[in-house]
């Protein structure tokens, strides 16, 4: 069983369309809170991002926000986290995340919630390190993901063992028993 000190939440810095992913949001994080799980972040205040951060905030735990220096004014950085680490650029905000991280977790987002979650999920295929990683499945928002996942293994572009490494639940509290549960496959040729 993997024991987590902090989950990176990568997620959008806007709320979308729907109310239930800041539910689903609150609903994380404060699972996270009660597991006594840190939260690491983007380090926004808006969307998504802001959502998470105040939440945890609200109940006392730790928030870990990084954000790169050139988006603290667009993404508004959150001053009132325990600590806000602001980075030269985004390929430090992701390493940093991920080093300050026990395993990761995708929320609804856009293509930068995707850049993240790919970077972490191509890391764990090459071996990279062993940090489970996970989707929270919100309202089956990550459905055609899931698909073109299937696709690529169907097609013989990727390997059943290496997209199984990428768990996906609609339950947030599921997530992340199963996350807590991973055993990485013994590692494979990815070609």
């Amino acid at each position: 069983m993997n024991t987590f000190n902090r989950i990176a939440v990568y997620c959008g810095s806007s709320k979308g369309i729907h109310p239930h992913y800041e539910q689903a949001a609150i609903a994380l994080v404060q699972i996270l809170f009660n597991k006594g799980i840190g939260l690491v972040y983007g380090g926004g205040n808006v969307g998504i991002m802001g959502i998470i951060a105040d939440e945890m905030i609200r109940l006392g735990g730790e928030v870990i926000g990084v954000i790169p220096r050139s988006l603290m004014d667009k993404e508004v950085g959150h001053t009132g986290i325990t600590q806000q680490i602001v980075v030269e650029n985004m390929h430090q905000r992701k390493a940093k995340m991920f080093e300050l991280s026990d395993a990761c977790i995708a929320l609804p987002g856009g293509i930068g919630t995707m850049e993240e979650l790919f970077e972490a999920f191509t890391w764990s295929q090459l071996g990279f390190h062993h940090k489970p990683c996970g989707v929270l499945n919100v309202s089956g928002f990550y459905e055609p993901l899931h698909n073109l996942l299937q696709h690529m293994v169907d097609h013989q572009f990727l390997k059943q063992e290496f997209k199984d490494m990428l768990i996906f639940n609609d339950d947030a509290e599921q997530l992340i028993n199963q996350l807590e549960n991973f055993k990485f496959p013994q590692v494979l040729k990815w070609y």
